[in-house]
């Protein structure tokens, strides 16, 4: 089921709006937009190892020392209370809690020296999909909008989805880095999500009321009930507006868009095999919009970072009840969507141009606190790499016998983001031409 919610213009007001929306049906949308035409898509394509990136954002600082650097031979007030067991790579031990996962480890590598200059949420967040800080600024934009904007739109879909319940956020604010940043709102993230029956919303196709995608495809129709509603436009953001009303109005009357997101074409084994999890169905939902051919796809593990929030959905942040909520709930539902998601790309042959990366903003501290949990900790961390050329079944980077800091080369989200950059076809010319990832490189150890 897909819930396309209700379709509403607000940027727009009066004449001035009809004015420019009957400029832009009379002119190609590329030159319209300031976006890339079809033969510089087309080139942008060929040149990407990866066509397509999956990042699995594990919003709130998942343990590293009790999932993926476990510490059996530290005091237990490091270690915890997890056992150790076995991998399919040499040198590399996961806790029981990953045990589908230690049996794919020969599918992906595991990089255990992650560091982040921010050691709270929403910045170390902006941190970790951007490379930079938030201040002083400018907001940098999120990996995903820099190959949204290098890569264009070929089709109905957008180049650039969340898959989430909303933009990741703590209760005071969200990551400022979630979007286009300096790159513009036109590149900001397409927002969809999937419950945990696999029922699909797509939140910002507001369709209006008595409109259907049917009688939406009758563009005079549209544009007379979008006079109804008048705003004073903005010029700054007329061409956001346009790229915006583009891509809605694509998805609404395409079917072959729409059926992107339409999770009960797929088999009631394959839906069980992801968990019936928002997660584990965000899982399924990025696989079928890569298949489809969209460029960046973020799934994001909550929208709220807390565990327990009025209204929350269950993030990372696991102050209190670390060991408890990561035994029962955060390890399994990870460790099953993550195999399953592996497992399905790879039996499509998805992998050899399907980038897929999981990691949160940090880790935790590797010292038990005083409320028998964790905290923050931004010195040392995970991120696990699999497809798109990237070498499996290494361990990259090394921290200390206590999961303090690492012992080797410290890997920055901003190399993160150039080595996704790079295997997205997004080289250091079109890097410097867009004015993004200043200073970062390429993390060679994946290769």
């Amino acid at each position: 089921m897909i819930d396309f919610g209700s379709f509403k213009a607000r940027d727009c007001g009066g004449s001035t709006r009809r004015s420019f929306l009957r400029t832009a049906a009379a002119v190609p949308v590329a030159m319209a937009t300031g976006l890339p035409t079809p033969e510089a898509i087309a080139a942008a394509k060929s040149r990407a190892k990866a066509k397509s990136v999956i990042l699995l954002w594990l919003w709130g600082g998942p343990s590293h020392i009790d999932l993926v650097d476990p510490k059996p031979d530290a005091s237990m007030d490091y270690r915890g209370p997890f056992g150790t067991i076995d991998t399919r790579t040499t040198g590399m031990k996961f806790t029981e809690l990953l045990p589908r996962m230690a049996a794919r480890s020969d599918k992906f590598s595991v990089i255990r020296s992650m560091v982040n200059s921010n050691n709270g949420h929403p910045g170390a967040g902006t941190v970790g999909v951007t490379g930079f800080e938030e201040l002083p600024g400018p907001v940098q934009p999120n990996f995903g909008a820099i190959v949204a904007k290098h890569r264009g739109q070929d089709g109905s879909l957008p180049p650039f989805f969340y898959v989430g319940r909303g933009i990741p956020r703590d209760l005071p604010r969200r990551i400022e880095g979630y979007g286009g940043g300096t790159l513009g709102k036109a590149y900001d993230p397409f927002l969809v999500s999937a419950s945990d029956r696999g029922e699909v919303s797509i939140p910002t196709l507001k369709m209006m009321p008595n409109m259907s995608p049917g009688r939406i495809s009758d563009r005079r129709q549209l544009l007379t009930q979008l006079d109804e509603e008048r705003y004073r436009l903005d010029a700054a953001k007329v061409e956001e507006w346009g790229h915006k009303y583009q891509s809605a109005y694509g998805l609404l009357t395409s079917a072959e868009a729409r059926a992107a997101f339409d999770l009960t074409q797929e088999s009631k084994k394959t839906r069980s095999s992801y968990g019936r999890s928002t997660f584990g169905q965000g899982c399924l939902l990025a696989r079928r919009l890569a298949e489809a051919g969209v460029p960046y796809v973020q799934v994001n593990w909550s929208e709220y970072v807390e565990t327990f929030t009025p209204g929350g959905d269950w993030g990372w942040d696991t102050h209190i009840y670390n060991f408890e909520l990561l035994q029962d709930r955060h390890g399994p539902i990870f460790d099953r969507a993550y195999s399953a998601l592996l497992d399905d790309m790879t039996e499509r042959g998805l992998m050899e141009d399907t980038l897929l990366i999981a990691m949160g903003e940090f880790g935790r501290t590797p010292r038990i606190s005083n409320r028998a949990a964790r905290e923050h900790w931004n010195q040392c961390y995970f991120s696990i790499w699999a497809g798109a050329g990237v070498q499996a079944g290494r361990v990259i980077g090394q921290s200390d016998p206590k999961g303090q800091r690492p012992v080797s080369r410290p890997i920055t989200p901003l190399m993160a983001g150039t080595t996704i950059a790079e295997l997205a076809g997004v080289g250091a010319q079109q890097r410097a031409e867009l004015k993004v990832l200043d200073g970062g490189s390429v993390i060679d150890e994946l290769f």
